[in-house]
């Protein structure tokens, strides 16, 4: 079973609001937040850091956002600041606007209340590893009971350390609404913990856990509530999916889209002069402080036919930050 949260972040329609950075239940040692996301009070919006309303308003404007996704640190523990995102979106995209957030604690039913009063839609419980296969009778279970009394869908979304048929239990009961395990990841905040954990990457992956798959799936991959969510599907679909959604939107006359989202355009530092001179329309070249962006492709015959001395071909993504994944030098 897929989630309405997760079908639109299958399509790459969900922006992914990062309220609050510090979570002060536990130190997980799985935690695979960077430098600049843990212990920090600031917000972002996607890649773009938020100082203001608008920045997030413009930042799911910028991919057409079908829905948001809030995560952190821990979200309830900056519960006004997360109800107020909520009804700024709510308000501003009206009630199809589909919002889930992801929490590591229970909260409680005042907690619960408000976030259902704010317009959360999906409220997504990791509950703490230690405390796998013992959660019944336990406020774990009290709190998706709460949730669905205060309106909310309540589900499990937990990475893929292992298999778990209490998860199973909770959705044959009816108190879960579906369970999500995400294939358990290495990244640049978890690596060196989780090699003291004794976990190693998956042979030739960039972040899959060796051994993080087989059995989850075998246990609990037929049961229909239960999504596994792949290293691999969140990469190419999920998030290359997002940035075609915001390379339609922020391209240019002369960009190019390629099949994986990134935008491609020519650079040159040829006084822009020349280039009217040699009759390029305006709308292909967009002159910068100390640079020309154009067309590729035009550089590229520009350059053969001696018209131009040099430039590159810039390949870069087409988020707030526009970080750049590759330049070909031309000459």
């Amino acid at each position: 079973m897929i989630s309405k949260g997760c079908e639109q972040c299958a399509k790459g329609g969900k922006m992914v609001l990062f309220v609050y950075g510090y979570c002060d239940q536990r130190d997980c040692f799985y935690c695979p937040l960077g430098e600049n996301r843990k212990n920090v009070t600031d917000v972002y919006a996607n890649e773009r850091l938020v100082e203001s309303d608008e920045d997030v308003l413009i930042e799911a404007n910028r991919m057409d956002a079908l829905g948001t996704s809030i995560t952190g640190g821990e979200p309830q523990e900056a519960l006004d600041r997360t109800c107020h995102y909520l009804e700024l979106l709510k308000d501003e995209f009206g009630e199809d606007h589909h919002t889930h957030l992801y929490t590591g604690i229970t909260g409680g039913r005042e907690n619960m209340r408000r976030l259902s009063e704010a317009g959360l839609d999906e409220i997504r419980f990791h509950p703490p590893y230690e405390q796998w296969g013992d959660l019944h009778g336990t406020e774990w279970e009290e709190i998706l009971h709460i949730a669905r009394e205060e309106g909310l869908t309540p589900a499990f979304e937990i990475p893929g350390i292992r298999a778990e048929t209490e998860f199973l239990d909770f959705l044959d009961e009816g108190a879960a609404e579906f369970c999500n395990v995400n294939e358990f990841e290495m990244s640049d905040g978890n690596y060196r913990r989780m090699q003291e954990q004794g976990f190693e990457l998956k042979e030739d992956h960039m972040s899959a856990v060796d051994g993080s798959r087989e059995d989850i799936l075998e246990v609990m991959g037929d049961h229909e509530k239960v999504y596994f969510c792949t290293s691999v599907f969140k990469d190419a679909a999920q998030h290359r999916r997002r940035l075609k959604r915001m390379a339609r939107n922020v391209r240019r006359e002369f960009d190019d889209i390629t099949d994986d989202g990134t935008l491609v355009y020519g650079k040159t530092y040829t006084d822009p002069d020349r280039l009217e001179a040699l009759g390029v329309p305006e709308e292909f070249y967009t002159v910068k402080t100390d640079h020309v962006e154009v067309a590729w492709w035009l550089l590229e015959e520009m350059i053969e036919e001696g018209d131009l001395e040099d430039g590159e071909i810039v390949e870069q993504y087409p988020t707030y930050d526009g970080q750049v994944v590759e330049r070909t030098p031309l000459a």
